[in-house]
């Protein structure tokens, strides 16, 4: 059985109030199966990159120990490139540049060896390569998890609702929720957008931690509070890999574990923010992953006693 992820693998160019970088790695793909590799051995990658991407940058996913073979490499192209600049509250950016080149053309092509999938994150694409990845699957994963956001509510909310009747997990923002639902009160978001075919709905709201919605039941997940967030991007990426990996390393799918993979995926997303792009994530031990892990259990766990 094996765990595969399918994004974008891409360079970026950030700018926020702690510095700016020129062209470093970045990508949903990315982010998210680094994250997932700490809990998963058999994660699995699906992308697309130029030729201009380099042996060296996939040679750092492979050290991880994941799998590349999905990964195309159009040695003529251009890598994914997107530029962006965050305001003081890092909650807000703006775009200073986006090219697709070869992520223009992407249509994923699944490898026989990935045939084995029971665990399948589709990453922030269009709703037609997500639809595509799934029709070229030779059975149902034992679970699908879907992040996308507002652009695809947009320009292409009728694929979109046709992913979400073939997805158990969507992932999104509190903003995309009350878009997606019409609602802004984010329990009734939630009721609206889990009839629409999802079994669980996370709702990420940044500094403020996470809400879990399925099986009638809410969980709510602290965040921790940190002094210094470098950089946000690939933030709800780790986010997403870490929660699969999880939910693929303990294998068993229900409500008390999503809530555990979603620590976990809280955990693996503030690794992240604490440098420039990457970088944090690939430095990890398993000791600082349980040492952050313990830190989140103890900004909810109290004691209280009834009168």
């Amino acid at each position: 059985m094996s765990l595969v992820i399918v994004g974008t693998m891409a360079f970026d160019a950030i700018e926020t109030p702690f510095g700016k970088t020129d062209k470093i790695v970045g990508g949903a793909a990315m982010y998210a199966g680094i994250a997932a590799s700490y809990l998963y051995s058999k994660t699995k990658l699906i992308s697309v990159v130029g030729g201009d991407f380099g042996d060296d940058n996939l040679n750092v996913i492979k050290s991880r120990g994941i799998d590349i073979t999905g990964v195309e490499i159009v040695k003529e192209g251009k890598t994914f490139f997107w530029a962006g600049r965050y305001h003081n509250d890092m909650n807000s950016r703006d775009t200073l540049g986006t090219e697709l080149n070869v992520l223009a053309d992407f249509d994923p092509k699944i490898p026989v060896t990935y045939q084995d999938c029971e665990y399948l994150l589709l990453g922030n694409l269009t709703p037609q390569v997500q639809l595509s990845t799934l029709a070229r699957l030779a059975h149902q994963p034992q679970l699908v998890v879907l992040d996308t956001m507002n652009y695809w509510m947009n320009f292409a909310l009728d694929d979109l609702k046709k992913v979400l009747l073939k997805v158990d997990v969507l992932t999104i923002n509190d903003a995309e929720a009350r878009q997606l639902s019409g609602q802004y009160s984010l329990v009734k978001a939630a009721d609206s957008i889990l009839k629409m075919g999802p079994k669980y709905l996370i709702i990420k709201k940044g500094e403020h931690g996470a809400l879990l919605f399925g099986e009638g039941e809410v969980f709510s997940a602290p965040a921790l509070p940190l002094a210094e967030v470098f950089d946000p991007t690939g933030a709800g990426d780790a986010f997403a890999g870490g929660f699969i990996g999880y939910l693929a390393k303990v294998k068993t799918i229900n409500f008390a574990n999503m809530k555990n993979a979603v620590i976990y995926g809280s955990t693996l997303a503030s690794f992240c923010v604490e440098k420039f792009g990457n970088e944090r994530l690939l430095e990890l031990t398993q000791e600082d992953i349980n040492q952050r892990i313990r830190q989140f259990v103890a900004l909810s766990r109290f004691d209280i006693t009834f009168r």
